[in-house]
């Protein structure tokens, strides 16, 4: 089991907090956030994680090295942001495995990814996307669900209950590009939305809770939520 994890965020809204530190080595509970990150992965059975980063990458490299646990560890640098989108297409052809586990480097999710493994192999799909039920959908935009599978996504700044794309996926590694992406660009919305017809992808929900620190008021509430993790 492999795994790419999004780790080049500039965290500019993290700015006053994050003392010269990339976004996914925010201080919480006492040790950086994306060591809560690889030790899930690790518990799941992941072997490797490739580390895509980017804005001072220099930090993680040095803290973490060449392996955390039980991960062997690879760095995939960004000389320029390529967005998520581009990051996760120079990534993917370092990969081994059929079929990677995808991460943003600044999101927690409570998640079995050995069962979401199995269940994008089961579905048979190019992509499976986590999706996770918030009590408003507002600040990530919604996503429909249909037979399990994904069928619409819904813009930002809709106040309703429902369930969101949680940041998690299990990618092909020869998923097809469409030709016109240029070298940059966002995986969600520059891919998934125009592409969703034909990607078809599969939905695993997950009941456990669901945390980005992009903004303060979250990394606050990560100092006690992740503590013990």
């Amino acid at each position: 089991m492999e795994a790419i994890v999004l780790a080049g965020g500039l965290g500019t809204r993290l700015a006053s907090r994050l003392n010269g530190v990339p976004k996914p080595m925010a201080p919480v509970a006492g040790r950086p956030f994306l060591e809560f990150l690889l030790t899930q992965l690790d518990r799941a059975g992941c072997t490797r994680a490739l580390l895509s980063v980017g804005h001072l990458h220099s930090v993680i490299e040095s803290h973490f090295g060449n392996s955390f646990l039980g991960l062997r560890l690879d760095y995939i640098v960004e000389d320029v942001p390529l967005g998520t989108g581009g990051a996760i297409r120079k990534a993917l052809p370092r990969a081994s495995e059929k079929s990677v586990l995808v991460l943003n480097g600044d999101t927690f999710l409570k998640a079995d990814y050995a069962a979401m493994m199995r269940f994008h192999d089961a579905e048979a799909a190019a992509l499976t996307i986590a999706v996770t039920r918030q009590p408003d959908v507002a600040r990530y935009g919604g996503v429909t669900v249909k037979d399990r599978r994904i069928v619409s996504f819904q813009e930002k700044g809709q106040h309703a209950p429902g369930l969101i794309n949680a940041g998690a996926y299990v990618i092909g590694r020869n998923i097809e590009w469409p030709k016109t992406l240029s070298e940059k660009f966002s995986f969600e919305t520059d891919f998934l939305v125009p592409e969703i017809s034909r990607l078809a992808p599969a939905a695993f929900e997950v009941n456990g809770f669901f945390l980005d620190i992009g903004v303060p008021e979250d990394l606050d509430r990560a100092q006690t939520q992740l503590a013990g993790h």
